[in-house]
């Protein structure tokens, strides 16, 4: 049975009160496409290194989370193979040669299914832990998210993932809109550019975290209870 009672967090702009039975860890967007070296994110220019520095983070906060006996819930982005739920807006945006559905180095590009699409080895989700497949870049978009996370009971999230201004930031948003309070160890977050990674980071703390609290992995792994 696991401690209902809150432990404190070291965080920004003030102390997390983190309460382990009624909060989950939500793992954004970890794929090959987004963080492997032939991707989709390296074929629009991108640089991965900029982004995989927050793998080993996820995997040892992912570890003690499973450890603890808390709730562990992964998120992808991608689209159905016959691009039925891929608006035309998002699929021509960017200008690239290639798009989402095109064939690329790891299948189809976004499309579920594809190795691209999938999560990478080193944060593989465990059979017991929901997978959501979204076809935007918030969790909560056309999913079953909040009905999952409202059955397990949780209130509170700590938000990882790629990337910290986009798929992070708008879930954190609609989060907070569904009156979730959400927890973002910077170390667990990246971006390809990373001053949009700060400003990220800034704007989930400003106005006495007007869309939650920044913390870090170290801190968070340090307060969490033991599975009993």
């Amino acid at each position: 049975m696991i401690e209902k009672s809150s432990i404190k967090i070291e965080a920004e702009p003030y102390p997390f009160a983190l309460t382990a039975a009624s909060c989950a860890l939500l793992i954004l967007d970890m794929q090959r496409d987004f963080l492997e070296p032939g991707g989709f994110g390296e074929m629009l220019g991108n640089d991965v290194s900029q982004v995989r520095h927050a793998i080993e983070p996820n995997r040892q906060l992912l570890m003690a989370w499973r450890a603890a006996g808390l709730l562990v819930i992964h998120a992808r982005e991608g689209h159905r193979p016959d691009l039925t739920d891929l608006p035309e807006a998002k699929r021509k945006r960017g200008w690239g040669k290639t798009s989402i559905g095109d064939h690329g180095p790891m299948g189809r590009i976004l499309v579920r299914g594809e190795k691209g699409h999938d999560i990478i080895p080193e944060l593989y989700p465990l059979p017991s832990e929901p997978v959501i497949d979204k076809p935007g870049k918030g969790a909560f978009y056309a999913t079953d998210l909040h009905t999952i996370l409202q059955n397990h009971g949780i209130k509170q999230l700590v938000i990882t993932g790629v990337t910290t201004e986009v798929c992070v930031h708008t879930t954190v948003r609609e989060a907070n809109d569904r009156g979730y309070e959400c927890l973002v160890p910077h170390d667990c977050v990246a971006s390809y550019f990373p001053h949009f990674h700060e400003v990220g980071l800034k704007m989930i703390t400003a106005q006495g975290g007007i869309f939650g609290w920044v913390s870090d992995s170290t801190r968070i792994r340090a307060v969490l209870p033991k599975k009993l």
